[in-house]
């Protein structure tokens, strides 16, 4: 058992995943209490899995399932180039979504560990899951050891902090599993006083509807309360990592695939409004950002061209009052227009 946990170890090594844990198969009843709290009270983003069974219960998936094998990937959180300079005012992409898709990234990986145990194990029972599975990520992650989870709801470690995805395989493996580490957060409520929205509980859970994150990636109207504080963030918002003090420090490039175009990550606002679907799906399609299609992207650049106190975009934005037929494209530029013509002040987009 100890060889086998040896070997998968050396492979994942040999595969470039940063992190890899070892945890039972047993449930996860004790989230149950809180996860159907959270639903009650209209803190959920509807993006999660659906079936709360499956999500507490990894015999589910894998019917004799003994182990489940969670891994980490570090991703980059600064870039190693900075977009050309133009005569456009640019947007930003949150971190997650850089570089190609890390839901292709992870799969390719726990494909490739998967195959690599079944030549040292033979053949095994096993399903993989990467963020759209019914497990929840952070809660295995944490019981093999990975990390802990943060009152900001992420997954945080001492050698890459929280920018690291996370993805897991479910297997009749028998082997032995990890410990849970031994620090944490302690008293510090960084990530909980910065968020601009009051999103977080304090507690690990946050109110999802609140966070900018969801807001950006919410089809229709965002709500008026949110449209100045996602500044120039077009996709995400990565505050409550920036502030975190696991966080200081860290610089992580392990992988190409996922390095960030500055072109991309950080595009021109008002040409962005003339992309069509197939183009924006041309240019965009091979980032996390691109999932949602380019209408939230293309009205959440409408209120950055704002935030930004960009006036030249003012005669693209009365195009749209007058020529586009999605209504929030029309709200999204009425309301820029006039905080644009109010002179209302300047925000300086985060670096």
């Amino acid at each position: 058992m100890n060889n086998l946990k040896a070997a998968i170890q050396e492979l994942a090594r040999e595969l470039n995943i940063q992190k890899i844990g070892f945890t039972t198969a047993d449930n996860f009843e004790y989230l149950r209490k809180s996860l159907v709290e959270q639903k009650e009270a209209g803190h959920t983003s509807g993006f999660e899995h659906q079936n709360l069974d499956e999500r507490l219960h990894p015999k589910l998936a894998v019917e004799d399932a003994k182990t489940i094998i969670s891994i980490a990937i570090a991703y980059p959180n600064k870039p190693l180039g900075r977009p050309e300079k133009t005569e456009y005012r640019r947007g930003q992409f949150s971190r997650g979504s850089w570089g190609e898709d890390y839901h292709d990234v992870l799969g390719r990986k726990l494909d490739a560990l998967a195959r690599g145990i079944e030549k040292i194990a033979g053949d095994f029972n096993y399903k993989a899951m990467v963020d759209t599975g019914a497990l929840v990520d952070v809660a295995v992650a944490a019981r093999s050891g990975i990390g802990f989870i943060g009152k900001n709801g992420l997954l945080i470690s001492k050698e890459y902090g929280s920018w690291m995805f996370l993805g897991e395989l479910v297997t009749n493996l028998e082997i032995e599993p990890d410990q849970p580490v031994d620090y944490g957060c302690g008293e510090c409520t960084r990530c909980v006083d910065f968020c601009p929205t009051k999103a977080l509980l304090g507690d690990g859970r946050l109110n999802a509807q609140r966070c900018l994150s969801y807001q950006t990636q919410a089809k229709g109207k965002m709500p008026e309360e949110y449209r100045d504080k996602i500044k120039t963030v077009i996709y995400g918002c990565d505050i409550c990592q920036m502030v975190c003090p696991y966080n200081k420090g860290i610089d992580s490039h392990f992988h190409p695939e996922m390095e960030p175009d500055p072109e991309l990550t950080n595009p021109e606002l008002l040409p962005l409004l003339d992309l069509s679907n197939k183009q924006f799906v041309n240019k965009f399609g091979a980032m996390a950002g691109s999932w949602r299609g380019k209408n939230p992207i293309q009205r959440n650049a409408v209120y950055a061209l704002a935030n930004a106190n960009d006036k030249s975009a003012l005669p693209k934005l009365k195009e749209i009052v007058e020529q586009d037929v999605r209504e929030y494209m029309v709200d999204a530029a009425e309301w820029a227009i006039e905080r644009l013509e109010n002179g209302k002040k300047r925000i300086r987009p985060r670096k």
